[in-house]
């Protein structure tokens, strides 16, 4: 047995845990660039409640609320530009995966120099970035215990990380009730991310003891709660629950990676702007049906926690979930095309093939082409 293990992140885990944000934050600099979406923060109050916490301790603000659902890579350029202008050390994040990974790449770019397309294809490498505090206001992308920052090039449609250690949060403020804000639909597409995460990085070839065992213990909370949750019967410890374990979920994928379904998931909402939840929903089941069996034993345990007993049954078993959280969808739902999928084919292959070689068994380019038709 040989793995390796890395991840420095300061998780402040608690109800109403954000009001200590100024305290938090105050360490690592005395202005902040805040990074919101365009309303959800201030309507929900949450903008205005970390603004006066920083205040209280003699903390400045500055707002950048421009970021969308699968972000930019030329809006991370314009929001590092305003951090560098106004000349802030710190990058707050509220919001959800989208407004967190837009804000590491802002930290990222605020102090390094040249195009970011070349940092995240690896043709270009630092270790530096101005501190980041995060607060997710969504239980999906688990972007608060993780150095990935999703981003998409306008120019191309390529949907890719920008991987680094130095954009690993240096504390992120996990509050359950910044979560209950959310619409159910929302829930929906940001609970089956996670649970994606867990399950693909669970089953991964890269998976070590240590992210199993989080992994493990993620996909357990998550069947033990996330249906009842949405249905609005399991209040204070469900919501601790899958909070966490959308936590875990963004945790194992940094050392453990994600697998095929996300590979082929990144092309599509790159191309047509797709929800990442929703875009899973229609292909990780198609995916799991084609590669349980490169991990049957592991499969068959996700199986039982859902009350099923054979690996094979998993992808049955989510397309029960998807039923109970009324997302069951194909990508022609999402507005996909049979004549779109060589374009995503060949997009996979190049944005994904890390995703491809984590996966439980190998797949080709013509296996990817039949998977997306299957999803349609």
């Amino acid at each position: 047995m040989e793995f390796s293990y890395y991840l420095p992140v300061n998780l402040k885990f608690g109800w109403q845990m954000v009001d200590r944000i100024g305290e938090l934050t105050k360490p690592y600099g005395k202005k902040v660039l805040i990074v919101t979406g365009r309303s959800s923060a201030k309507r929900s109050g949450l903008y205005d409640r970390v603004v006066d916490a920083l205040h209280q301790v003699g903390v400045e603000s500055v707002l950048f609320d421009k970021v969308q659902a699968n972000p930019l890579t030329t809006t991370a350029e314009e929001g590092a530009r305003l951090a560098t202008e106004e000349e802030c050390d710190v990058v707050i994040a509220l919001g959800g995966g989208s407004i967190m990974d837009c804000a590491k790449g802002i930290a990222f770019l605020a102090v390094n120099e040249g195009n970011i397309n070349d940092y995240i294809y690896n043709r270009l490498r630092s270790d530096k970035a101005l501190p980041l505090v995060v607060v997710p206001t969504t239980c999906g992308t688990g972007s608060e215990g993780n150095g990935f920052g999703v981003l998409t090039n306008p120019e191309n449609g390529d949907k890719k990380s920008l991987r680094c250690s130095a954009i690993v949060p240096k504390v992120s403020i996990v509050d359950p009730a910044c979560m209950q804000t959310m619409p159910r639909s929302v829930l929906a597409s940001v609970g089956f991310d996670a649970l994606c995460h867990l399950i693909e990085a669970y089953t991964a070839k890269s998976a070590s003891p240590i992210t199993d065992a989080f992994a493990y213990q993620g996909l357990s909370l998550w069947a033990n709660h996330f249906v009842s949750v949405y249905q609005g019967e399991d209040i204070k410890e469900g919501w601790e629950a899958i909070t966490l374990a959308s936590t875990f979920g963004g945790m194992v994928i940094n050392n453990a990676g994600v697998t095929l379904a996300h590979g082929m998931e990144h092309p599509a909402s790159g191309l047509k702007d797709i929800t990442h939840g929703k875009g899973l929903a229609a292909i990780e089941p198609v995916c799991v049906d084609a590669s349980w069996q490169g991990n049957p034993e592991k499969f068959a345990h996700i199986a039982k926690l859902f009350g099923a007993t054979h690996g094979g049954d998993v992808g049955d078993v989510l397309r029960q979930v998807l039923e109970k959280i009324d997302l069951r969808l194909s990508l022609s739902d999402l507005g996909i095309a049979f004549e779109d999928i060589p374009w995503m084919v060949e997009n996979c292959l190049k944005v994904g093939a890390g995703n491809i070689a984590n996966n439980p068994v190998m797949v080709t380019g013509d296996d990817i082409r039949k998977l997306y038709q299957q999803a349609l």
